[in-house]
């Protein structure tokens, strides 16, 4: 049987070219998938989730396809410094040093915490999430071949790229973000940190790190850290190698992360890494774009439990999975309480329509054109993973089943067909959760913070010395089949 992407050819919006483009990946049936991952050093916040659930949309709708996917995901757990600039403290240390731990501490805390989010969000896991701290000797490797080549030097032991060598001898930087030389010159000359560089416009492939830095390796240069650009480079060329198919990321990372990166590869191998380049829009909250360096931020844990002065309620994941699901991965996406009541509506309505089609019986024929809605489904998919599309043709199916009355238009075979494809395109493809799912998390989540209450209310009876309401709380909750445990690091519960 033929996998499905040869009879819907994919089309991916390559920002490289700025064009649609038929989908060729380098090997037949394959695909390599780099995506820039979190920088670990605060909570996620939904701008973040949005890029990222959108990137696993395509990956599902990739492996759906037939394509056997590579998909990697990278932490960024050291040389991301303040402004996304070569100088100053890096996000972690700093995040460290304020609440004085370690930086691992603070790298493990908050990986965890994006890992629940994305599990909440039903994401798939990557199919490799490499770490920057993992991979030092890779990224030194790939300093020393681009000073070899010299498209880079060495200053006061740190090295920086070197743009105007790069683009006086046949490179294009500036091709990803269109920007120019004096652009960039003109955009760089205020920043500190300059006097090391030969131009305002080099970049930090290695930082000699200064005697209060925490995270820092021994190289050739200097004790240092790598630049935060270097590491995708590394990890990306490790696992998919000098050339391979997507590159993806938010649309704040294309300049100048992005662009770093494709110069960087460029230098080492004369490939650009990926060979298409794909960015994720905006999520904006009170039309503007959500940022955790100014504060304009809700947290996804705020979105689902309605923690927020923002919302007048807490919306399930999978609700807030679809309201990202009908916009496209391209395009902004504005945030606010009425569009999230609305997402609710549609998601409802949507999964309400297909418990409904599991009580319906075949017809003796079939009237209803099921073979061109299901084209109609795939091609919106295959271009440019239009999911809003998508969405509009699985609401004039629901038209079908909201007007059937014990019987649908459909002979038993073509039933069987329509409830394999609509449940594909809403579960598989969109990554929604049935309601008994949903219903099932919403319950936990309820339970957890009620629990913490009451596990907090018998601490305080202890600490006054009022054993006789700490113990009731305790036999009460055990008759109720809620078993509490004090140990070392407080008290927790098991059902």
């Amino acid at each position: 049987m033929k996998p499905l992407y040869t009879s819907y050819p994919l089309s991916i919006e390559n920002s490289l070219t700025g064009e649609k483009e038929v989908f060729a990946p380098v090997h037949e049936g394959n695909v390599g998938m780099y995506v820039c991952g979190p920088t670990v050093y605060s909570d996620v916040h939904l701008g973040n989730a949005r890029t990222f659930t959108s990137f696993d949309m395509i990956f599902r709708y990739l492996r759906h396809i037939g394509y056997k996917v590579r998909y990697v995901r990278n932490i960024t757990d050291a040389g991301h410094l303040e402004n996304d600039a070569d100088s100053g403290e890096d996000k972690i240390s700093k995040k460290a040093r304020l609440e004085q731990l370690e930086p691992m501490e603070i790298v493990q805390r908050y990986t965890v915490d994006f890992h629940k989010v994305m599990d909440a969000l039903n994401a798939f896991p990557p199919s490799i999430e490499p770490t920057a701290t993992g991979h030092i000797s890779e990224q030194i490797e790939m300093v020393q071949t681009i000073l070899d080549k010299g498209w880079a030097y060495e200053s006061n032991g740190s090295v920086y790229f070197d743009v105007t060598a790069y683009n006086a001898n046949g490179g294009d930087y500036g091709i990803l973000s269109g920007r120019k030389m004096d652009e960039l010159q003109a955009g760089t000359r205020a920043l500190d940190g300059q006097e090391e560089k030969r131009n305002p416009a080099d970049f930090a492939l290695w930082k000699k790190a200064s005697p209060t830095h925490i995270m820092r390796w021994p190289s050739p240069w200097s004790i240092g850290f790598p630049g935060w650009h270097l590491e995708c480079s590394a990890m990306s060329t490790k696992y998919l190698g000098e050339s391979f198919d997507i590159h993806g990321g938010g649309m704040d990372l294309k300049f100048p992360h992005h662009e770093c990166e494709i110069a960087q590869n460029s230098a080492c191998s004369g490939h650009k890494g990926a060979r298409y380049w794909m960015h994720a829009n905006m999520l904006t909250l009170n039309g503007k774009r959500m940022s955790k360096s100014t504060g304009n931020t809700i947290l996804p844990r705020e979105l689902f439990a309605g923690d927020s002065p923002l919302l007048e309620k807490g919306f399930s994941p999978s609700v807030v999975r679809f309201f990202m699901m009908q916009a496209h991965y391209s395009s902004v996406l504005d945030f606010s309480n009425d569009a999230l009541l609305a997402a609710e509506k549609g998601h409802d309505r949507l999964l309400s329509a297909l418990e409904k089609l599991d009580t319906l019986e075949p017809s003796k024929e079939s009237i209803i054109a099921l073979q061109p809605w299901i084209d109609k489904c795939y091609q919106a998919m295959s271009d440019n993973f239009n999911t809003p599309i998508l969405i509009a043709h699985l609401f004039e199916a629901i038209k079908w089943i909201s007007t059937a009355e014990g019987t649908i238009g459909l002979d038993a075979d073509d039933l069987v067909t329509f409830k394999t494809t609509i449940h594909a395109f809403t579960f598989e493809l969109l990554g929604l959760q049935s309601k008994s799912v949903d219903s099932s998390d919403a319950h936990k989540d309820a339970l957890d913070k009620a629990m913490s209450l009451v596990i907090e209310l018998r601490a305080q009876a202890r600490l006054n010395k009022d054993w006789g309401t700490a113990d009731l709380i305790r036999d009460q909750l055990q008759e109720a089949g809620i078993q509490l445990k004090d140990g070392a690091d407080g008290t927790s519960y098991s059902l």
